[in-house]
């Protein structure tokens, strides 16, 4: 996967949580010479509008980068009111949208979860790795996408 660039869209909402995820990707990333781009969001709500500001500024060429993938990295801590259920159901509706409507690869690593200890244990690049699992689905999917001839060889 040398040459391919992927951007990470980093929820900053629980720091430790999210800097765990991110050791996962990068791990995987780098063992198949992949390159990426972290990009930091406030919370998992904003994940699905910032993918789409960087595919609109691909679109209008304001940019000279070019991704090949999209992995989206947070966290949903169950709280004592129903605002987890519509966060979490917006956020990764919200990134299931933009793969389905842009045709794009996406590993999603937005963890929800009940309780800190649960997040840890998925976050953790040597318990759960679930940031290292959406590294992976984003590169399977960017092979899908050549093998089906979307994208180049």
């Amino acid at each position: 996967m040398s040459g391919v660039r992927i951007l990470i869209v980093e929820s900053r909402f629980y720091d430790e949580i999210t800097d765990n995820l991110v050791k996962g990707v990068v791990k995987e990333l780098a063992a198949v010479g992949a390159g990426y781009k972290r990009l930091i969001v406030p919370g998992i709500l904003e994940i699905p509008a910032a993918i789409r500001f960087a595919i609109r500024a691909m679109e209008l060429r304001a940019t000279d980068e070019r991704y090949s993938g999209y992995i989206a990295l947070g966290c949903a801590i169950k709280g004592e009111t129903d605002h987890y259920e519509h966060v979490s159901r917006e956020a990764i509706g919200g990134v299931q949208k933009l793969a389905l409507d842009y045709t794009l690869a996406v590993g999603n690593g937005i963890l929800t979860v009940h309780n800190r200890a649960q997040a840890m244990e998925r976050c953790s690049p040597e318990r759960r790795n679930f940031g290292g699992q959406a590294a992976r689905a984003c590169l399977r999917m960017i092979e899908i996408k050549r093998e089906l001839s979307l994208i180049p060889k």
